[in-house]
């Protein structure tokens, strides 16, 4: 038999590629993601006290706005990680964009504010303990989307795997601000931060290791 004989036999055989299970495979993890992590956050955290206060004041809106539009953005990438010869597309706006619109305005805090209050602004009540929440809470969405995304076929392994750890971490943040009593812009930027780079870069090191194929 001819090896073109044997390719179209074997292709003939394997039938149609189900198409839905990409999509089955990124909901499941999502699901993880934000499940895992309110899960943990009421057994390890619990929700802040006066929440139902605070969820109508437009600042809690932006805090809780920076991370989803990082999650949409690293989500958006992700998706075309996964699948070889894609370009980026646009998803690194909604990362840059949060970003760099935080610092800014944190930058404009501190300028606006006394110099004695910067300390109570830059650390909060919970800089300590922030980043290393953050990180715990994105445990599960990190695990469940490395899975999702190591049935397909990246071919960028490393930023794929930053990418992969930073939207568990947004989805992570996004839960943790149900706790966080913090409500300054410049804690936001530092401690907020902090606590993504933390999955971030653990995802950028196990990348190569766990998504190869």
């Amino acid at each position: 038999m001819k090896t073109d004989d044997l390719v179209a036999m074997l292709a003939a055989e394997a039938g149609a590629a189900d198409r839905s299970a990409p999509p089955r495979r990124y909901a499941a993890a999502m699901l993880i993601s934000l499940l895992g992590a309110t899960a943990l956050m009421l057994v390890l955290l619990g929700l802040r006290a006066d929440l139902a206060a605070v969820a109508i004041t437009p600042r809690f809106w932006l805090k809780v706005a920076f991370p989803a539009l990082l999650a949409i953005g690293a989500g958006q990438m992700m998706l075309r990680l996964a699948r070889p010869g894609l370009p980026l597309g646009r998803g690194w706006l909604f990362i840059v964009a949060p970003l760099a619109a935080l610092w800014l305005g944190a930058i404009g805090t501190l300028v606006l504010s006394p110099v004695d209050q910067w300390q109570a602004l830059l650390l909060g009540l919970s800089w300590r303990s922030c980043p290393f929440n953050i990180a715990v809470l994105s445990a599960p969405g990190f695990l469940a989307l490395f899975w999702a995304v190591r049935g397909m076929a990246p071919t960028r392994l490393r930023l794929t795997g930053a990418v992969i750890g930073l939207l568990a971490g947004a989805s992570a943040t996004t839960v943790y601000c149900l706790h966080c009593p913090e409500m300054q812009l410049p804690f936001w930027a530092i401690w907020y931060v902090a606590g993504l780079l933390i999955p971030t870069g653990l995802g950028a090191l196990m990348g190569p290791k766990w998504l190869r194929w």
